[in-house]
């Protein structure tokens, strides 16, 4: 069994925003496959026209709207419950700018070394599959029931349980990923029994475990997101993941 917890970090980033940040941080700047996760919940400012390559990057709108316009021609706008994935490949420069009060969860996945030059691609879905019981209600993004596409195997998935509410979910052997918790409190327990407390802004990564089981006392909003790592170097410098 392996789990760790993690608390994001305020940082700052674009035009005078301020993410909850899991990774790049000090001393931990991936969890490979995933380069990058941030928790952004903003009014005003955004992110203007700035470049990216070698990974996919994905943005779940939790609330409100976010404006995207890229190089490729695309322009569009996501609302909460929407998603929108963004290959950067070989290059792409792109803008994301709230349509009001805009909330959201963006995460990086590194693309392998072999597909680091593909091209540059966009996909927007205004909605994912879901299903509810048991007060547990799952909104599936990425996966084999997910909406958006990605070349790296991946899950991710929004969880949102009501008070006293249990899920066992299973996890695909040599996977590895984290359970975030956006609003409110889980405890979290893997094959060994363990107890885990998670609150707001904190995280729970895990690898080798076959599944992980949480019961929330009093009602708790997650992402769940697990994926292949591609056991490659991976040489982020900003923007750029190489």
């Amino acid at each position: 069994m392996s789990i760790e917890v993690r608390t994001a970090l305020q940082v700052p980033e674009g035009d005078g925003v301020t993410v909850k940040r899991l990774m790049p941080v000090h001393g931990f700047l991936n969890y490979d496959p995933f380069v990058l996760w941030d928790h952004f919940d903003i009014a005003k400012g955004g992110f203007p026209p700035h470049p990216h390559r070698g990974f996919e990057a994905i943005t779940w709108m939790i609330r409100g709207g976010m404006r995207h316009k890229d190089t490729l021609g695309n322009e569009g706008t996501v609302q909460a419950g929407g998603a929108q994935r963004f290959t950067a490949g070989r290059g792409i420069t792109h803008s994301e700018m709230p349509d009001g009060h805009a909330e959201g969860i963006q995460l990086w996945i590194n693309l392998p070394q072999r597909l680091k030059r593909i091209d540059a691609a966009y996909q927007q879905v205004n909605e994912v599959p879901s299903e509810e019981a048991d007060g547990v209600s799952l909104h599936f993004i990425v996966g084999d029931r997910g909406a958006i596409d990605l070349h790296t195997d991946v899950e991710f998935v929004e969880i949102r349980m009501t008070a006293g509410s249990h899920l066992r979910h299973d996890i695909d052997a040599g996977w590895r990923g984290m359970v975030y918790v956006v609003e409110g409190g889980v405890r979290l327990s893997g094959e060994h029994g363990d107890d885990i407390s998670l609150q707001t802004g904190e995280a729970a990564f895990a690898e080798k475990e076959p599944f992980l089981s949480l019961f929330s006392e009093t009602g708790a909003h997650l992402m769940w997101c697990f994926g292949v790592p591609h056991h490659e170097p991976i040489r982020q410098h900003g923007p750029f993941v190489d």
